[in-house]
């Protein structure tokens, strides 16, 4: 296939430009070349908040085109400029799409947030800003079109830090104590960022079209939790944490500095099951949690257990709470 990446370069598109070019494919990326691709992509610099960004790839036709943006304004100057160029279209989303709900169905039927009007969007107009790109993919391809809402991803280079989080304190920790949340019987869903970009490509040279739920397998969070234990050979204690002690004392959700990934409060839409029957048939597979842990890890060692992150607490932050609440 003749593939063009918007992007390329990320953690994402760059893992589907290696895995497309293994394959004996022909892939050009649109990036604004900031970073090198990887090898065997043709790149062509172009800076999408630009008019004139799509000059450069709009004169030719492409068999898959895949968009990994959140900007609407990029998005939709995009399906201008190739909708008409592109055979097929891969649109990578997000979970954070779904609206929270009473009684969520926990598949690709649930309600949307409204999409954002606006071309540009900030932070916390993320949700709205994907579901806007969402729409002008669909109404530019229609059956043409693929839209994959991920869920969490893991894997080696993640610059979210997230599911790294916990491979890396169990380590650093050895014999010592570990904090977690207290979250009884919530789960998670992590899919490997190699699985999904492997599919990515399947998805795109295939038939099916629509949207796409691309979660991991559903697994308790104590459960993988106990599986970090075992391949990082933590022996010391598991310190669980209530939540609203842990508000109390500033440690965030999710993400971000100072925060224990992973949790999310009540309710909150990432936390609605999603067996992603649709994917599954489609073809989407990942791996175990024991072997996308050990992948982790080993990143984790190699760029460093103590090293500044994005998301998570540092080993003195984690001992202080630890103290603070035992």
């Amino acid at each position: 296939m003749e593939i063009l990446l918007l992007g390329g370069s990320g953690w994402v598109s760059g893992e589907a430009a290696r895995i497309a070019v293994d394959g004996g494919h022909a892939v050009t990326a649109l990036a604004r070349g900031t970073q090198p691709p990887p090898d065997g992509v043709d790149l062509v610099c172009g800076d999408r908040a630009e008019p004139r960004a799509y000059a450069g790839v709009s004169d030719r036709d492409w068999d898959l085109v895949i968009d990994v943006a959140w900007q609407p304004g990029q998005v939709r100057g995009a399906v201008a400029a190739l909708a008409d160029r592109a055979a097929r279209w891969v649109y990578v989303s997000s979970g954070s799409v779904y609206r929270a709900t009473e009684k969520p169905a926990g598949d690709e039927s649930d309600p949307l947030h409204e999409p954002l009007a606006a071309d540009v969007a900030d932070g916390e107009d993320y949700p709205a800003a994907k579901a806007a790109c969402e729409e002008a993919v669909l109404a530019a391809l229609g059956d043409r079109a693929v839209v994959v809402r991920a869920g969490l991803i893991g894997g080696h280079g993640d610059g979210s830090d997230r599911f790294g989080y916990y491979p890396a304190a169990f380590a650093r920790a050895g014999s010592g104590p570990v904090l977690v949340p207290a979250i009884g019987s919530d789960t998670v869903q992590c899919i490997s960022h190699a699985d999904l970009a492997r599919w990515l490509l399947e998805v795109g040279g295939s038939q099916h079209h629509g949207a796409f739920d691309a979660y991991g397998d559903l697994v308790g969070f104590t459960d993988l939790i106990a599986t970090v234990r075992e391949v990082t050979g933590h022996t010391g204690d598991v310190v669980e944490a209530d939540p609203d002690a842990l508000r109390a004392r500033e440690v965030g959700y999710f993400m971000g500095p100072r925060s224990l990934p992973l949790w999310l409060p009540a309710g909150h839409e990432l936390t609605v099951p999603r067996p992603c029957a649709r994917a599954r048939d489609a073809g989407l597979r990942d791996r175990s949690y024991r072997e996308l842990i050990a992948e982790v890890l080993a990143d984790e060692r190699k760029r460093g257990l103590d090293r500044e992150r994005r998301s998570g607490l540092t080993r003195t932050e984690e001992l202080e709470l630890i103290a603070s609440l035992t």
